[in-house]
Order: structure tokens, then sequence, then C-alpha cells
């Protein structure tokens, strides 16, 4: 652990570099094994998909019910002790090799709300407090579809969707990236987050391709998973609005599309694409999220939204910590938190990247907190709606949910507000791009993995961001069978993937309380 007991040159001239790590090089064996594997799956899901699924939700069983509480544990660890870092007088540390923050903090901040949020957070925010709603989570002994279920059915979202969810994209694993890339010189890549512990052993070799190509798949998974979704989602929302074919046909035109937008996106690079497509949808949502707070029931959501968020803070560690009913949790809290651990790695590599001059109080508190509340206040618009809606007339929302159907259950909320036809449109766009903004930052990240780099070349972007596209459109083929195949598996991969979150427990803070000590007394 020598290595993190000061902190290191600021110059990344004369930051240690190993002798292995030749920058911009691509890591074949990373490429090779993280490939590798999704050509399997694809031609395993073309063959056979029902035999694909029945494995992947074997996998799927047995990560929840041997890791489920650890990753409970986890992600409530590292949110409470990232906020302590940036509450304590290590948080004025600044991270990276500049003085000033690379990128202005409303374009940063869009960016991390786009990359982090994604389509997800659109057609959940829709439907996941109406399913909560209908079948109120256990802890709570509240009658289904009643006034009494509102609130739960929200708080219950936001722990899903709230500060522990934030907080393992992008805060103490944040916080080890950048001292160990920018200060320390190490590669921008997942086996970094092992370095303190197994040293040269876990940069070079099979071990660190192993920790990378998890980390790799993980990312794979949960963005291909939401390019088909999107392509089916956004058919139906289309036929529903304008008549056309919900095809495959179309569908494929859709996912085209989408990888047009991205790809060219990631190859534009952080400072152009990934911004601009980042700061407009900001704008869209939030022009969207004033019409539908002023236009829709605005008493039920703002009275929904204060006692929601009471109830969630208030019931915050109980539901963090819930084990009493494992089946209902592991179809919900442990998926949520298998995806996002999944995600994790990444997604702070990208954060890293994009965080260059930032100090770590602006960054924890960015992501695990300010995002978050705006999180759970888009969820409320949108879903406390719903609510809104299915009680003033039961069955106007829940029976075109019914089915978990996502796409459905967000129509039918969106028109039935004042310019319901265009608002629905608006909502698809939104949809659309939120997807994209993950696919280009993901894409731009996998690229980084492969070559430790944080400006990696630009074939490689193409590559990763055209082949996700293809196999997100050859899963669609199959049907919703492939791509939800896909998704849960990157909860099976999230079991490797949680272990390299794990040291950044105890790392980061000892990196932050070095860094506080250096840069308070730069001779000393």
């Amino acid at each position: 652990m020598k290595e993190l007991d000061s902190a290191g040159a600021r110059d990344p001239r004369s930051a240690h570099k190993p002798e292995h790590f030749s920058a911009r090089a691509i890591d074949w064996r990373t490429f090779a094994i993280s490939g590798g594997f999704m050509l399997v799956f694809v031609i395993v899901a073309l063959i056979d998909i029902d035999f694909l699924s029945a494995q992947v939700n074997s996998a799927f069983a047995f990560s929840a019910r041997l890791f489920g509480a650890y990753w409970q544990l986890l992600v409530l660890l590292t949110f409470l002790i990232g906020l302590y870092v940036a509450v304590s007088d290590s948080g004025n540390v600044r991270l990276g090799n500049l003085d000033e923050p690379e990128i202005p903090t409303f374009k940063w901040f869009a960016i991390i709300m786009c990359t982090l949020l994604a389509g997800g957070g659109v057609f959940f925010a829709a439907a996941e407090p109406m399913a909560h709603f209908t079948a109120p989570p256990p802890l709570f002994d509240v009658a289904p579809e009643s006034q009494a279920a509102v609130f739960p059915a929200l708080a219950q979202s936001y722990m899903h969707w709230g500060f522990l969810a934030w907080a393992i994209l992008g805060s103490l694993t944040t916080i080890v990236f950048m001292h160990l890339h920018y200060d320390k010189g190490l590669p921008l890549k997942p086996r970094a987050l092992l370095y303190p512990v197994f040293g040269d052993r876990a940069i070079r070799g099979w071990l660190g391709s192993f920790i990378d190509a998890a980390c790799v798949i993980a990312v794979v998974a949960g963005t291909v998973g939401p390019i088909g979704f999107l392509g089916l989602q956004v058919s139906y929302g289309l036929s529903e609005l304008f008549g056309t074919s919900n095809s495959f046909f179309t569908q494929s035109m859709i996912i085209l599309f989408l990888i047009g937008v991205y790809t060219i996106s990631t190859v534009s690079g952080i400072h152009r694409g990934i911004q601009i497509l980042s700061t407009f949808n900001v704008f869209l949502a939030l022009g969207l999220m004033v019409f539908m707070l002023l236009a829709g029931p605005t008493a039920f959501i703002i009275d929904s939204y204060i006692h929601s968020l009471g109830l969630y803070v208030s019931k915050f560690v109980p539901m963090a910590t819930y084990r009493a009913n494992t089946g209902w949790l592991n179809q919900w809290t442990v998926f949520f938190w298998g995806w996002f651990l999944g995600y994790g790695p990444l997604m702070a590599m990208f954060i890293a990247r994009i965080s260059n001059g930032r100090r770590i109080r602006q960054i924890v508190i960015a992501v695990s907190v300010i995002a978050p509340l705006v999180t759970t206040f888009w969820f409320t618009i949108v879903g406390g709606s719903g609510l809104a809606f299915e009680l003033a007339n039961p069955g106007a929302i829940s029976e075109p949910f019914e089915g978990f159907n996502m796409p459905a259950a967000l129509l039918a909320i969106t028109q039935q507000l004042p310019l319901g036809f265009l608002i629905s449109l608006l909502f698809l766009v939104l949809t659309t791009i939120f997807v994209a903004t993950t696919g280009d930052s993901m894409t731009y990240t996998i690229s980084m993995v492969m070559t430790g780099t944080d400006d990696p070349p630009t074939f490689l972007r193409i590559f990763w961001g055209v082949i996700m596209g293809l196999v997100a459109m050859i899963l669609t083929a199959i049907g919703t069978g492939g791509i939800s195949a896909l998704q849960f598996f990157i909860v099976v991969t999230a079991v490797p993937v949680s272990l390299i979150h794990l040291p950044s427990l105890w790392v980061a803070p000892r990196i932050a309380a070095s860094l506080a000590r250096s840069q308070s007394d730069p001779k000393g």
C-alpha cells in the first residue's frame, strides 16, 4: 500500500507509469474475452433461446441468493462512506491534473444525469410506482390500489433509483480511478481498482484482463438491453400514435438510427457530441417536467413528493437492509443493485474522465445527493401523475400496464395530459436520446478499457458502437426473450464486478486523506 501513502505528482508527465503500460495499445486479451463471450451468447440465443433463458434465470437466482445481502451492504456502505468523505476536510481535495474543472458545471452535470439515468429512468418512472401501487412492497402494510399505497409506492421507487443507486455509479470508485490515473499514471481500466490490493499483478497478465472483460461484458449487456428495448418500445409508441407497423423492420430502423446518433456522438468526443446531446436532453426533460407539473395534478405531485421523500428518508435503513421476503427482494432491489453494480466501474471511469479538476465534495454531492433528488422528483412527476390518474379513474393506467408493459404505461399517462399526442411524442424523443447518451458514453468508456487511455482511437469507438447495436438487432429479431436474457445476465456478471468495488470502501478514504495532507502542505 505504499503507493497510497503520498498524493503523488500532479503533473502527469512526472507521474509513475508502469513499464508494462503502453498508452493506446489495445489489450487483445480483454477484447477476445469480452467479444468472444458476446459472440457465443448471440449464437446460443439464435440456436435455442429457451435453453439460454433457462440457464440465465438459474444463474440469476443463484447470484441473487448468495450475493444479495452482500450487495445490499456494499451499496449502503458506499453511500455512507462517500458522504462522510465529502463532508470531511478531505472533501476539499481537487482530483486530476488540472487546477480548474475541464468541463463547465452545467454541462458536466447534464452529462452525468443523461448517462446514469438513461432510458430506463423514463419507462421505469412511469411503470415502477404503478407496480408498487398495485402490489405494495412487503415492508409496507397497506392495501393495494388505495390512497395509502401511493406514498410507499413512490418511496420504494426512490430507494431503487435514489441515493444508493447513484452512489455506486460514481463516488468512492471515482476517487480511486482519478488518483491512480492522473496522479500515479496507471491505465484508466477497471483493474486499477484492485491495484492497491494486488499491486502490479492486478495491472498486467490474465487477472487484469479478466477483471476488465467482466466489467465490459456487464456494461455491454446493460447497454445492448436498453438499445434493443428502445427499438421495441419506440416501435410500440409509434404504432399507437401514428398507426405504423409494429414490426421487426420498424424496430430495426429505430435501432439503426440510434446507432448512427450515438456513434457519431462518441466519435466527436466528450467536448462535442456527448455534451451537445446531454445538454439538449436535459433541457427537454426540464421542459417536460415543468409542463407536467403545471398541466398535470400539481397539488398531488407536490404533496406526494414531500410525503414520499420523508417516508423514504425515515425508512431509508429498513428499506436498504430489508431481507424478510427474499423472493420479492430478488425480483426488485437485488436485481437493481446487481444491474447498477455491473455498470459501476465503467460509469465511475466515465465520471473520472469528465471530472478532471473537480473537488471530491463536488463529485460526491452532485452524484450521490443532487442527482438522486432530481431523479426522485422526476419519478414523482411521471409516476405520481400516473397514480393520480389511476385513483381518479381506476384502470386508466393499470390496465394498459398489465403484464409490466412499460411503454403502454408511459403513453397512458402522457395521453391524459393536455396536448397528449405531442407530449407522448416528445417522451419518445427524450427516451431515444437518453439511450443514445448512454450508448455514446459507454462506447467511449469501453474503448478506454481496451486502451487504458482517456482518448481511445476513433476506429475502436466506431467498432464497439456498431457491434452493440447489431447485437441488439439480432436479439430483437429473436423477440423479447433474447433481450431479457441479456438484461438478467448483467446481474450474473455483477458477482465478480461487485468484488472489484469492495476495496474502494477503505482505499478511497485513505487516498482522500493522503491527498488532503499533500494539498494543504505542498512542500510536506
